[in-house]
């Protein structure tokens, strides 16, 4: 066995830690019988040897020209030859597909000489000069580092000499001319000649690929996913087949189903006359695959058949590269293919049905975050006006945003916290951060298996490619559309749903999902392969789900989506508006009777808003949490006062009585970190009565609630607890205030009272807590805040970016539960708790409760429930069943 070099027939798609993506599947496909030209895979291994040590590994050099003489002894060819040169296409190849992020060279082997030899072997001078003049681009960006616009303002400037549309209508002279011009090019822009040993080129080309591991789009892509920055990409070396020997030949991306919608049925986009990478960069818009049954239909067949292969033994949509050489058809390349969260869900109940795949697997191919999407607002389209333009709807949704021209503008004014559309006449993957700053891409050229198009599916980006009827100048930072002139800044809705184009924002409605969780109607096939996702995840998971609801509307949606009870109401979102002014009357009580005053016109308010919740919710658990937020936020902006106060004075006019009042509390009360002062559970036990009304509250609308004939299920939790003593105050006066009202009543009033462990000592002391607690709720956010000592407010928009461009973070501890961290404090509280007291509920309220990833973590770590805001919870519901049937485990660091 190698080290470092593996032929196409020594693997398997079960290698792909090793041989990378790339060359695992070209192995599968070699070993199943399929047309691949013959190759070799250099290792992750070698890639990460190269990143370890900043050079080439010691022996890769001479393993590699091994395997070549293996390959050159089959083919009874050697690489560069200057009769009939064997050629060779240099490919990355990372274990997760990273579309576009790395670079790819083809043409291996052709110099001054050889392209001679190409000419003549093959009958075709042109194809050559063509092939010759690919290599030097691809050589040139990719190892030697010279600009690639450069060189396509050469061909720029070749085919406005010639007056070509395109780079067809070029002929050999012609590119004869243009390969001089690119070797000069090179020559100038690096001080060196381009190699023209074809063993150099080879190896230059496979450290160009390793190096192109780290490069910044790279980078970008990998967080963006989080992929891991350690693994490595293998490198492909293959035998080129040429899809640009003339109209017989050509190559193509294929599809086993729409990646779009999951239609069934072979798809995708062929290019006569042209290499692969044409296909994928869009610089000629294709034809649709299903034309290549007129022109090559022999080809057609045989794809079709090799097609139905690959999917009936993946098991999946497949994505599929193919060159046709003078009739021959070549396998080039297949993966599992990047697919919209429509055609996801889709497909896999389509596999389902076919049996293929079992309910278990169905389950994990769909996730959390394309529900999510699908739950995303679509166009209102019952008006009439006709769109500004139609292209090919490359992955659905609805996206409004100001046109933008370029990626640096993407960027620069998503970051000011504006929508953009980015507009091109193709990407490449050096757009890929302007991409990502969009809300959409548009693009005048390419099709569904463009740079654009796969790039944004993959990132769940809506896209509308080939929108022939632009001309966009990026120059001028303008498209046209017919008579129209479109400039930078100007509003767009771009519908990825049926490919349209409209100047201004288009009105938005709910999704047919959204509607499905709203009304139980079951529209259209999408709607249906969700309703049966839903059905079985609720069927295997073991986590409950709640919702986050502080109205009757929120309590209403939430059962409405699915929800099991609340996992957190706020008491403090029932003081504001135009009843702040009675929590101000409490604060500024100078008397036990003015502050009794001011809490019993509080009470009938939060007891009535506490009514509707637990009607809402009829028999599922209501979780209502005690005041938590300091008091001074209750009250007007101290500089704001402190102004209108000293105005005042100035003017020597007296301020108004009340202002004066109210400086003297916010002053009294202001504290440098609020997050760490008067609040939660301190506030409670230091503002006499307060704990007293709102357990009274709660207590009450029980009351009410049973006389109406419901089934009330209030839960009382105590915020920000630190000391079991803390708690043990607290649950003394709500027994009291239970056992009064249950003896006014006449109606036994029962509440469980339990904490929200949000700070590390809570969780630390777990074991001392429980002994009090009925409950435990993991209060996420400030457990994150208290445990990493960041504010999220201040860190999110000062220095957050920065730690995800250097690695600091994979990914915001406030997005995805910390498992090291503020996990393992969590674990230790669970293990503790139940420990001290056998059975006890838990569950987290804070918004990691609806994060796919942290939701696996919950059901791993054995809680009871997560709640999460309405509109989360189909997607923790999904979770949580695809975490029980994936069987998830964590263990401790």
């Amino acid at each position: 066995m190698s080290a470092f070099v593996y032929e196409f027939t020594e693997g398997n798609r079960d290698m792909a830690d090793l041989l990378g993506g790339k060359g695992a599947n070209l192995a599968e496909m070699t070993r199943i019988g399929l047309p691949v030209p013959p190759g070799f895979t250099v290792t992750t291994e070698a890639c990460r040897a190269f990143m370890n040590t900043g050079t080439e590994p010691v022996g890769l050099t001479d393993e590699i020209h091994r395997h070549l003489a293996v390959l050159e002894a089959s083919l009874e060819r050697r690489l560069g030859q200057a009769d009939d040169p064997l050629l060779l296409s240099v490919r990355s190849g990372a274990r997760h597909s990273m579309p576009g992020m790395m670079e790819t060279i083809l043409d291996i082997g052709l110099n001054d000489i050889s392209v001679l030899g190409l000419a003549k072997a093959s009958g075709n001078e042109r194809f050559a000069w063509d092939s010759y003049r690919r290599l030097l681009h691809m050589f040139g960006s990719t190892v030697l580092g010279v600009d690639s616009a450069l060189f396509e303002s050469v061909m720029a400037d070749v085919k406005e000499v010639r007056g070509a549309p395109d780079d067809l209508h070029l002929d050999a002279t012609d590119l004869a001319r243009l390969v001089e011009a690119y070797k000069s090019l090179i020559r100038q822009e690096t001080g060196e000649d381009f190699p023209q040993r074809p063993a150099e080129q080879l190896r230059q080309a496979v450290l160009a690929v390793f190096a192109s591991w780290n490069g910044e789009r790279a980078r970008l892509y990998r967080r963006r996913e989080h992929i891991p920055d350690d693994l490595g990409t293998a490198v492909t070396v293959q035998v080129m087949v040429f899809g640009n020997l003339g109209p017989d030949s050509g190559s193509g991306v294929a599809f086993t189903r729409d990646p779009a919608t999951g239609r069934p049925g072979v798809y995708g986009d062929y290019l006569p006359n042209a290499q692969g990478e044409d296909v994928v960069a869009g610089v000629r818009n294709t034809i649709p695959l299903e034309r290549l049954q007129d022109t090559d239909p022999a080809s057609y067949t045989r794809l079709q058949a090799h097609l139905a292969t690959l999917e009936e033994h993946y098991r999946d949509l497949c994505d599929v590269e193919f060159t046709i050489e003078r009739g021959t058809l070549w396998m080039l390349q297949t993966r599992i293919g990047k697919r919209t969260a429509e055609a996801a869900f889709t497909i896999a109940a389509q596999l389902v049905d076919e049996g293929l795949i079992d309910e278990s697997e169905w389950l994990a191919r769909v996730t959390g975050d394309g529900l999510a999407h699908l739950m995303f607002p679509r166009f209102d389209l019952t008006d009439t006006d006709r769109p500004l333009a139609r292209g090919i709807p490359a992955s659905p949704g609805a996206a409004v945003g100001a046109a933008v021209f370029d990626s640096a503008e993407a960027v620069r004014r998503a970051g000011a916290g504006e929508r953009v559309i980015l507009v091109r006449q193709e990407t490449t993957p050096d757009d890929l951060p302007g991409m990502i700053a969009s809300e959409a891409v548009l693009t005048s050229r390419g099709g569904k298996t463009s740079h654009a198009a796969v790039v944004a599916r993959g990132m769940g980006k809506v896209c509308v490619c080939g929108a022939e009827g632009l001309t966009v100048d990026a120059a001028t930072r303008s498209f046209t559309a017919g008579d129209s002139v479109v400039r930078e800044g100007t509003v767009l809705s771009v519908d990825g749903t049926d490919g349209t184009v409209r100047i201004g924002p288009v009105p938005l409605v709910d999704s047919e999902v959204v509607r499905y969780f709203e009304t139980g109607e079951r529209r259209g096939q999408v709607v249906g392969s969700v309703a049966r996702a839903m059905e079985r995840a609720d069927g295997a998971r073991r986590l409950g789900v709640r919702a986050n609801a502080d109205t009757p509307e929120d309590a209403a949606r939430a059962r409405r989506f699915g929800a099991e009870g609340i996992g957190l109401c706020r008491t403090e979102h029932m003081f504001l508006g135009d009843r702040r002014h009675l929590v101000e009357a409490m604060i500024l009580a100078r008397t036990e009777t003015d502050r009794e005053q001011a809490l019993d016109a509080l009470l009938p308010l939060q007891r009535a808003d506490l009514v509707g919740i637990l009607h809402a919710m009829d028999g599922l658990p209501v979780t209502i949490r005690l005041l938590d937020p300091p008091l001074h936020e209750f009250l007007p902006d101290r500089t704001e006062l402190a102004v209108r106060v000293a105005a005042a004075e100035a003017l020597g006019d007296p301020p108004e009585p009340h202002d004066v009042e109210l400086l003297d509390a916010v002053n009294r009360m202001h504290e440098r970190n609020p997050m760490l002062g008067l609040r939660g559970v301190r506030l409670g036990l230091v503002t006499p009565g307060l704990v007293t009304m709102q357990v009274r509250a709660v207590a009450e609308a029980v009351v009410e609630r049973k006389r109406a004939g419901g089934d009330p299920q209030a839960e009382i939790m105590v915020p920000l607890v630190g000391t079991v003593e803390e708690l043990r105050l607290v649950c003394g006066e709500a027994a009291r205030v239970l056992a009064q009202v249950s003896e006014t009543s006449g109606i036994g009033v029962t509440c469980p009272v339990g904490t929200m462990i949000e700070l590390p000592r809570a969780a630390l002391t777990a074991r001392l807590i429980a002994q009090d607690a009925d409950f435990f709720s993991f209060g996420t956010n400030d457990l994150t805040q208290t445990t990493w000592g960041l504010s999220r407010d201040d860190v999110e928009a000062a220095f957050f970016s920065t730690y995800l461009a250097k690695g600091v973070f994979t990914v915001s501890p406030f997005e995805t539960i910390d498992h090291e961290g503020v996990g393992r404090l969590v674990r230790i509280a669970v293990e503790e708790g139940r420990a001290a007291r056998p059975g006890l509920k838990i569950g987290v309220c804070g918004e990691h409760g609806g994060d796919p990833e942290s939701v696996h973590f919950f059901h791993a770590t054995g809680l009871d429930y997560v709640s999460c805001s309405p509109f989360r919870v189909p997607v923790a519901r999904l979770e949580a069943g695809r975490a029980a049937l994936a069987g998830n485990r964590v263990t401790a660091p």
